[in-house]
């Protein structure tokens, strides 16, 4: 623009224009001035416009007095690039923040790990962030900020507290796992020695906690972590702390040792020969071990488990622990299908090598070595029937009613005969109490609700001194309330989540095949087999029951 000069100061800072009235060839304003700056190779440099408005007041009046004198402005300057870094959470994050500058040097990868490490942020820096950050900052345009995480440290690792660790099988494990022989191949028929554990064997250790993982702040220092807690050991019945080592459970009876929820116990054991007329029924407080039969109408009730090491036939069992039948069991049916010859009943597992006309109820799995038919199953955890490892036994004739995944390799015969799986009961459980907590949640709600607003209403007004008291404790009271709804609520979310998960764990597995006849439910929700199926898993899902092949 002819008589307009832009130009730098010696420290290359500040731009000034420099305006000989004599020259210029028309009028000028502040747009013309603005885009001359623009066109220039000062672009990049922050302008203020208050100062090219002094400017042209400042070339006017010299136009009007016909003034040679040259109009100098500074309207401009070079700012450079502002970075500032943030460490935050305790040392364990760095965030950098960069403000891009008015025609300044551009920023390089190297700058900003300089950066970095002039505000002492050492360690856990990130180069892809870093890289991500700088790629922003060159797409900003000048003034505009970006920010970014750019380091992270480590947190601690809390040590995990000690573990129990039992030394002893319990009679259940161990008959789930056949032997192997001396040439490695499994005998299904050698079912190990029934656990029976003398004075002073050694059942449980407790391991020692772990110190933890230390961690590390983006400045570099060592975060110390805390050891793991120490669990108490407390003994179950029948055990005792050995005096050698504090951390030893041994028993203090001869019987049959039992682990379960993270405690070590001993049932005194009562054992037998076979149960039989000649021996009478038993009823005994502790395990029961029958190195035999137990022959027809015969009758066995024990507090903890019922062992047999031999066959059950048209007999009552009921333990307070597990019942374990290491040969089968029979019994009879009546033509409706109500009543059942042979019974077991457990507040534990079941498992039984094989079984026919069986009423069987138990608050956990049960297991059954290689067949179960004519019987009527209510259990709350899984029942397979075959190998534990890969189910492949034969499951037909019976009515299932079970709260978890039910798996064999056949399902159903090739008769036809009716095989029916019920998932409903534990379903309706979770329902009702749901439905009972909801409705508790609901009145909860509107009571905390209410007693709000009164508090509000009393807070409001001038409380005399005298009556600080009582408000004090109806503020006490509706706090209570308060976190009472919290803790309900709290626990209808959970509940909410056990519905959901209960219908994604009741799968029917079969690992051969289904056949024809083979009935699943879920209250209204039905599937059938109308014809006979591969490999497959039949899952809940969409409220609705779904056949998928599987390999």
């Amino acid at each position: 623009m002819q008589g307009v000069t832009l130009k730098l100061d010696e420290s290359g800072t500040h731009l000034s224009v420099h305006i000989n009235p004599l020259e210029l060839s028309g009028k000028i304003d502040i747009h013309l001035m603005q885009n001359a700056i623009k066109q220039s190779e000062f672009a990049d440099f922050y302008i203020h416009d208050d100062a090219i408005l002094t400017l042209l007041e400042n070339t006017q009046k010299a136009v009007k007095s016909e003034s040679s004198d040259t109009v100098i402005e500074r309207v401009g300057e070079r700012k450079d690039n502002e970075i500032k870094c943030k460490i935050e959470d305790g040392q364990l994050s760095a965030t950098m923040t960069i403000i891009k500058g008015y025609g300044a040097v551009t920023l390089t990868l190297d700058d900003l790990y300089r950066q970095a490490k002039h505000h002492k942020i050492v360690r856990g820096v990130s180069s892809k962030r870093l890289a991500a950050l700088l790629q922003s900052y060159l797409g900003a345009l000048a003034g505009e900020s970006v920010s970014s995480m750019i380091a992270k440290g480590l947190p601690p690792k809390t040590g995990r507290s000690s573990k129990l660790q039992p030394l002893v099988q319990n009679a259940l494990d161990r008959i789930l796992r056949p032997q192997a022989s001396q040439h490695g191949r499994v005998d299904m028929r050698n079912l190990g020695d029934i656990i029976c554990v003398k004075v002073g064997t050694e059942l449980l250790r407790r391991l020692p906690p772990s110190k933890g993982r230390a961690g590390y702040t983006v400045t570099g220092e060592t975060i110390t972590p805390k050891a793991g807690e120490w669990l108490k050991l407390r003994p179950g019945d029948g055990t005792a702390i050995s005096e050698r080592d504090e951390n030893i459970l041994i028993a203090e009876i001869s019987g049959m040792p039992k682990f379960k929820d993270q405690k070590m116990w001993v049932d005194d054991t009562y054992i037998c020969k076979g149960v039989n007329v000649g021996t009478g029924n038993v009823n005994y407080d502790g395990a029961v071990l029958v190195n035999g039969d137990i022959t027809e109408k015969m009758e066995v009730y024990a507090t903890g488990d019922v062992t047999v090491n031999g066959f059950v036939e048209s007999a009552i069992i009921h333990a307070g622990g597990d019942i374990i039948i290491t040969e089968g069991a029979m019994g009879k049916v009546n033509d409706a299908g109500t009543e059942y010859s042979t019974t077991l009943r457990a507040k534990g597992s079941i498992h039984i090598q094989h079984g026919q006309g069986l009423d069987i109820k138990c608050d956990g799995g049960v297991s059954i070595g290689r067949q179960l038919a004519f019987s009527k199953v209510v259990c709350r955890k899984e029942l397979s029937v075959g190998p534990i490892d890969k189910p492949n036994g034969n499951l037909f004739a019976c009515s299932i009613f079970s709260q978890n995944r039910v798996q064999a390799g056949t399902f159903g015969a090739v008769s036809g005969s009716n095989l029916t799986i019920d998932f409903s009961d534990g379903f309706n459980t979770l329902l009702a109490r749901k439905d009972s907590l909801d409705e508790l949640v609901r009145q909860i709600r509107q009571n905390c609700s209410r007693h709000e607003d009164r508090m509000k209403i009393i807070r409001s007004k001038f409380i005399p001194e005298d009556l600080q008291g009582k408000v004090n404790a109806a503020q006490e009271l509706f706090e209570n309330e308060h976190q009472l709804m919290q803790w309900l609520e709290q626990k209808a979310l959970e509940l909410a989540a056990s519905k959901e998960n209960y219908q994604q764990q009741i799968v029917v597995s079969a690992n051969k095949r289904i056949y024809p006849g083979v009935v699943i439910k879920l209250n209204n929700r039905t599937w059938r087999a109308e014809r006979e199926h591969g490999k497959a898993n039949i899952s809940f899902h969409g409220h609705q029951w779904q056949c998928d092949a599987s390999t």
